[in-house]
């Protein structure tokens, strides 16, 4: 089959050193393999370099991330994973067995009911209660997950293959330290994600490698 000049392009990730979102995205890409170009988005210089409107016509939702890749734009990070999942070789990141696919669940879990709240923090809006006000969201998620964990760990977070579900938990967790949530209070969330940043894929999408991170940020 002859591959059109969309698919041969290297895929464009617009994103952010340290956001969630676009981690997920890196790591995926990592996992298959794939080599993809980096446009950084700075979230707070300017106002935010994501409310542009030239990056509107990239993500009319001004968020990261931003996927361009096989002639069309994608956002939304577990749709992107999901697309790279089904048009790129290598490991699957949503199993193929019904049962272990439907634990997707964890991966929305995170996604939905924890991720977008604590990122609020950052707004001035909130108020001086910044870090309480995320340790609140991450606290309340993680007392959710860490007893569906249990059910479903293996060495990863389902089982013993890695999927979207550890996709999604060790930046959700990076995001727990940042904001000093005790994660002793969650020891399966806590070993999943010591041995998932021992796997070159985690270690090298981390924020603390990419090309925008801040000097002082880097490992």
């Amino acid at each position: 089959m002859r591959l059109s000049a969309a698919h041969l392009a290297k895929p464009v990730l617009h994103g952010y050193f340290r956001s969630s979102c676009s981690w997920r995205v890196r790591i995926a890409f990592a996992l298959k393999g794939v080599e993809f170009d980096q446009v950084p988005v700075n979230l707070i210089k300017d106002g935010g370099q994501q409310r542009t409107e030239q990056y509107r016509t990239i993500n009319p939702m001004q968020q990261v991330p931003a996927v361009e890749i096989d002639g069309i734009t994608l956002s939304q990070s577990l749709a992107v994973i999901q697309y790279i999942d089904e048009t790129r070789p290598g490991p699957r990141l949503l199993p193929a067995d019904p049962k272990k696919r439907a634990q997707r669940m964890i991966s929305d879990l995170i996604a939905s009911g924890i991720q977008p709240l604590p990122p609020l923090s950052d707004h001035p809006q909130v108020g001086a209660e910044k870090v309480q006000w995320a340790q609140h969201f991450i606290d309340r998620g993680f007392r959710a997950l860490e007893p569906v964990l249990r059910e479903t760990s293996g060495m990863y977070c389902v089982g013993d293959e890695i999927s979207m579900a550890d996709i999604c938990l060790v930046p959700q967790v990076y995001n727990a330290e940042r904001f000093s949530v005790d994660l002793e209070k969650y020891p399966t969330i806590k070993r999943l994600n010591q041995t998932l940043l021992e796997v070159e894929a985690f270690r090298a999408s981390h924020p603390s490698h990419q090309p925008d991170t801040p000097e002082e940020l880097r490992a």
